[in-house]
């Protein structure tokens, strides 16, 4: 039996969400990694903004590897459901 019509719409919604928000996290991360290692090479040895650039940087690939890590996570999980 197939899904209801709302549970399929649900689903393709959650998808097309999921894809958006793949699309948006690459170039933000790479904006955030960016502006970090610009922070660091432009501080004139400022130790504080030094240490912003350095945690801006180690944050923005942090959270671009966690948001990778759920997408394999759901994606495994889909197939193993199917």
């Amino acid at each position: 039996m197939g899904d209801p019509k709302i549970v399929s719409k649900l689903q393709t919604g959650f998808e097309e969400i999921e894809s958006w928000i793949l699309k948006l996290a690459t170039p933000a991360a790479a904006v955030a990694v960016g502006t970090g290692v610009f922070m660091r090479k432009f501080s004139f040895g400022d130790e504080e903004r030094i240490r912003l650039g350095k945690k801006l940087i180690r944050n923005s690939l942090f959270s671009y590897a966690f948001l990778l890590a759920i997408d394999l996570i759901l994606s495994a999980i889909k197939s193993l459901i199917t």
